[in-house]
């Protein structure tokens, strides 16, 4: 499918939906929309991603098929200065896929217009109306589950999953992402924004997609949130319990020490972290953080290796920047022994 994505004045520090649909997304990207760098390309900021200009609204955009919200602000609103590119894509037949909790199917505007051009409106966070709560069951897959888990939002969750699968396809194993949050479910075409579902539900949602996945030789379940973050702690909880996973990779962003949007919180010694994850998994999987994974890309290259060194002594296992560096290294640590041996 052909898309444009929205990125308005967040590209591409702050638009993480934009950024991983040209990283793992197999869709083709005619353009990115950001007003603030018109007239510029994606590989002047993103390097080894697909490239597409970067235009300044949606009128400037080559044909495409769909208009994607690459942005997912704290609360998931809608923006209203979004409007106008929305509207526009609408009426030259495209569909509009977005991942916020503000529906574009509760905007009787766009449901409209929508109608009027025979064009869909995609909610990827609208969870299905048939949740419940967890059996505690997941545990009982063949699939080996690992789980990236994190010292905040934004900390390399979903971009480590995908890069742990990529890898372990690369060494024949059946691996797949199953995806809890929009910007994996934007990707991988599947999946439930487990932030959306009821609480009672949300254990139950992510043992749902293990279970859906369970063909698979090993699930990278996507993390979300922190389990310290003093706003998004539930959620993390929610996933951590109902995957049941076997391995946990903690995921950091270096140089990181306050919590994003919070910065009255520290972000809790990584030691420590570690450790109060295990400490929640311990009664419902016995999982233990085996490998850790840092994003570097603030740093050049001899900082980032000295902030490996730190990173792999605080935890005592195997490290890696999995965008920057081999993943290998921290794959063999997740995996079990027979997968290892395919390599």
């Amino acid at each position: 499918m052909r898309v444009a994505i929205l990125a308005h004045e967040n590209f591409p520090g702050d638009a993480k939906t934009a950024v991983g649909i040209l990283r793992y997304s197999d869709h083709d990207v005619v353009a990115v929309l950001d007003r603030s760098h018109a007239g510029e390309r994606v590989t002047d900021y993103l390097p080894a991603v697909q490239d597409a200009p970067i235009v300044a609204g949606m009128a400037d955009a080559p044909a495409c098929d769909a208009l994607l919200i690459g942005i997912a602000p704290i609360g998931g609103g809608f923006e209203a200065s979004w409007r106008p590119d929305v509207r526009a894509a609408i009426q030259r037949g495209c569909d509009v896929i977005a991942g916020l909790h503000e529906l574009l199917t509760d905007d009787e505007a766009f449901v409209e217009l929508a109608a009027e051009h025979d064009v869909a409106l995609h909610d990827v966070r609208e969870p299905p109306d048939d949740l419940t709560v967890a059996d505690g069951t997941a545990g009982e897959v063949d699939a080996h589950v690992v789980l990236t888990v994190g010292t905040d939002c934004s900390s390399g969750k979903m971009t480590g999953a995908f890069e742990l699968r990529d890898a372990a396809r690369e060494r024949g194993l059946d691996a797949a992402v199953v995806p809890t949050g929009q910007t994996g479910i934007m990707i991988a075409g599947w999946g439930i924004a487990i932030d959306r579902v009821i609480s009672d539900f949300a254990a139950g949602a992510t043992e749902r997609l293990v279970e859906q996945a369970a063909d698979h030789d090993v699930l990278f379940v996507e993390g979300q949130g922190a389990i310290a973050h003093p706003a998004y702690s539930g959620v993390t909880a929610a996933i951590l319990h109902g995957a049941q996973p076997d391995s946990l990779v903690f995921c950091h962003v270096a140089g990181h020490d306050r919590v994003g949007g919070y910065e009255a919180f520290e972000v809790p010694d990584h030691g420590w972290y570690a450790s109060l994850y295990e400490s929640m998994a311990e009664p419902v999987s016995g999982a233990t953080v085996d490998a850790g994974l840092l994003n570097t890309h603030a740093l050049d290259r001899s900082e980032a290796t000295t902030a490996l060194d730190a990173y792999g002594s605080k935890l005592g296992v195997p490290v890696t920047d999995p965008v920057r560096d081999d993943v290998g290294p921290v794959l063999d640590a997740v995996l079990p022994a027979n997968f290892r041996a395919r390599n």
